[in-house]
């Protein structure tokens, strides 16, 4: 019987040996991505609330000044969690609904507290004070793929939207999202620095194009070709990814360069403690640069079934700087963390 009993403790031992390396590998500190959605959606499962297609989670954000993490279950509302995804709250109040199509269908103030959150077949809003209160946009249709806001205002009001399968309609938006105004068709990405300078990409001619009449008449500025769906701007200055590296320009649109050595990425770019500490998202995983885009490094691969199929589509991401933590979210996967 000792032989038995030998043979039952080692079995156990093996067994946990091998759970806690499995553990490890898919969430532990070495670097895994762990879900943070489950948690949620049991709680919703319990109520009896189901997301809608394609279930799970669909889109997540990152406040870069706080670390809070918002995220999206399809027409289940707007979560946040304050202790880096281990626990999360609905806080929208009912002003958020559907699912976030591309990768910057949720707009984030890089200065903090600002969030709007441009939706697909569900409700859009925006939080002017970190998530505390929200307001409803006036819909359009199925919803948004992208938006473009100028959070260069005390009170934001200018927006320039991508319209979901409409042809490539693109719209502004002057009063916060109330009324719009259709500016033509044809368009693939967006972007704004004031009502009137405006950049965008087209569906069948490659390029940068810019209007100086707020979407009147347009001009090609730049044979470079954006893969992300809207710019983001700090400090005055505006980036773009691409499959060439990272764009940037300097002059409110008129002028676009790869800054520093080039790179594929098609999210973000995500920015830490200043404009020199960036990360951004392509299909080879999560890259990092400390010196502004000089060198990068490959800090993080993608979660389970994360692909980047289309750039800049069905993915979100976000970055904690302050934590040194990675989110991903893809319409129909889980939501991940990824401590570094």
């Amino acid at each position: 019987m000792k032989w038995l009993a030998w043979l039952l403790v080692a079995s156990l031992v093996t067994f946990s040996a091998a759970g806690y390396g499995e553990e490890k590998s898919a969430a532990g500190k070495d670097g895994g991505w762990q879900d943070i959605s489950e948690k949620v959606l049991q709680a919703l499962a319990a109520a009896g609330k189901k997301p809608a297609w394609p279930g799970k989670a669909a889109g997540i954000a990152v406040n870069r000044i706080t670390g809070d993490v918002f995220m999206v279950i399809p027409d289940q509302g707007m979560w946040k969690s304050s202790d880096h995804g281990e626990s999360f709250t609905r806080v929208d109040g009912g002003a958020i609904g559907g699912r976030c199509e591309t990768g910057f269908a949720l707009n984030f103030d890089p200065a903090g507290k600002r969030l709007a959150c441009f939706m697909l077949d569900g409700s859009s809003g925006y939080t002017l004070d970190g998530g505390k209160s929200w307001q409803k946009m006036t819909g359009n249709g199925r919803g948004w793929d992208a938006a473009s806001v100028d959070w260069s205002a005390e009170k934001p009001a200018d927006i320039f939207a991508l319209r979901h399968e409409s042809g490539g309609e693109v719209f502004t938006s002057a009063d916060l999202c109330k009324t719009w105004k259709l500016k033509g068709k044809g368009f693939a990405a967006v972007g704004i620095f004031t009502a009137d300078a405006l950049v965008a990409t087209k569906e069948k001619e490659k390029g940068i194009f810019r209007s100086t009449d707020g979407g009147g008449s347009w001009q090609k500025v730049s044979d470079l070709q954006p893969a992300g769906r809207d710019i983001r701007i700090l400090k005055g200055v505006a980036y773009w990814t691409s499959g060439a590296g990272l764009l940037v320009s300097k002059d409110a649109g008129r002028t676009w360069a790869v800054q520093g050595t080039a790179v594929e990425c098609s999210f973000g770019p995500y920015f830490g403690r200043d404009e020199m500490h960036i990360v951004v998202v392509g299909k080879k995983g999560v890259l990092e640069s400390k010196d502004g885009g000089t060198s990068w490094q490959r800090v993080a691969g993608l979660p389970p079934r994360l692909d980047v199929g289309m750039p800049g589509w069905f993915l979100n991401f976000g970055w904690d700087p302050h934590a040194n933590i990675f989110y991903a979210s893809r319409m129909g996967e889980p939501a991940y963390r990824y401590q570094r």
